[in-house]
């Protein structure tokens, strides 16, 4: 008997241990829940506050330096460059040659022109002298009528005679009249093989070579002035009533660093463009350009002031 009480001892103790190791500690099964309860439930975190930011004091606003005068020269009339009288890089004043079209044909028509008008003009100085002939006739006519030497039908004759003449003038008058404008014409024709210079400025580049032929509207010339220089910038709407006309505002070149430049204002326009919410602007260089030159990419610096 003493070896089976032994062994139920033994089992007895084993079911309690097993039900010891089961138990959890209390203060145990909340740490260990704590990580989920994190994990389901996030915690709000505090919010971040922006500091304010101070606008900068000078709003700088890049853009070309521009010239009013500035345009590509373009062929009036169709032909062939006969000859090129002014190259990349020159200098010109207003109405200087810059090439010649082929004009042979132009002159010989003009010169035909010029012979038919004035061959007209000589018809008309004949029709004139015949014109004081016939004159004289009808008032020869009206003093023998006025004797009874001749019947009345003679007298109407010398004067309808004398009036068809008048006619016959006032026709050859715009006989040439027209063939003074076809002359005038052809002139204009002539001219426009002339490709001149619209103002005094630089050649800035050439397109057409020695011997091409021509088109209308091709260009041949790109011909720009080199002052007064200008820069247009815009701005955002709210400086519509910080700038104003006649108002200095400094440039720079990132190019030419060392030279420091003033612009004035002068104009500003009246609107705001509804796309973009800004003002157009168009200032002039006052003062020397330096080493400026149209097409240069400046920074203009507008006060930013509230």
């Amino acid at each position: 008997m003493k070896p089976c009480n032994v062994l139920l001892a033994a089992m007895f103790a084993a079911a309690l241990a097993g039900c010891g190791d089961q138990k959890e500690n209390p203060a145990t099964a909340q740490a260990a829940s704590a990580p989920e309860r994190s994990s389901a439930t996030p915690v709000a975190a505090a919010p971040a506050h922006e500091s304010a930011t101070t606008p900068p004091s000078v709003l700088s606003v890049t853009a070309p330096l521009i010239v009013e005068h500035q345009v590509d020269v373009t062929a009036q009339r169709e032909g062939i460059v006969a000859k090129i009288s002014a190259d990349t890089g020159t200098r010109v004043g207003a109405g200087t040659l810059l090439a010649q079209l082929d004009d042979r044909q132009l002159l010989a028509n003009l010169e035909a022109a010029r012979a038919k008008t004035r061959s007209i003009a000589a018809d008309l100085k004949n029709w004139q002298a015949e014109a004081e002939v016939l004159k004289a006739d009808y008032i020869r006519a009206q003093r023998l009528y006025a004797e009874k030497l001749i019947a009345d039908e003679q007298l109407q004759h010398a004067k309808y005679k004398a009036e068809s003449d008048e006619w016959d003038i006032l026709r050859v008058r715009e006989q040439l009249n027209t063939a003074k404008e076809e002359e005038h014409s052809l002139e204009l024709e002539l001219e426009k093989t002339r490709i001149m210079a619209p103002f005094a400025g630089l050649v800035a580049r050439r397109y057409v070579r020695q011997g091409q032929s021509v088109a209308k509207a091709d260009r041949l010339f790109w011909v720009t002035a080199e002052g007064p220089l200008c820069v247009r910038f815009t701005l955002p709407e709210r400086f519509i009533r910080r700038v104003r006309k006649g108002q200095q505002l400094s440039l720079t070149s990132a190019d030419l660093a060392a030279e420091k430049h003033q612009v004035k204002i002068i104009e500003v326009s009246p609107v705001v463009d509804p796309s973009s919410g800004t003002i157009e602007v168009l200032a002039e260089l006052a003062g020397a350009r330096g080493e400026l030159r149209p097409g240069m990419t400046v920074t203009v610096h507008v006060p930013n002031f509230q």
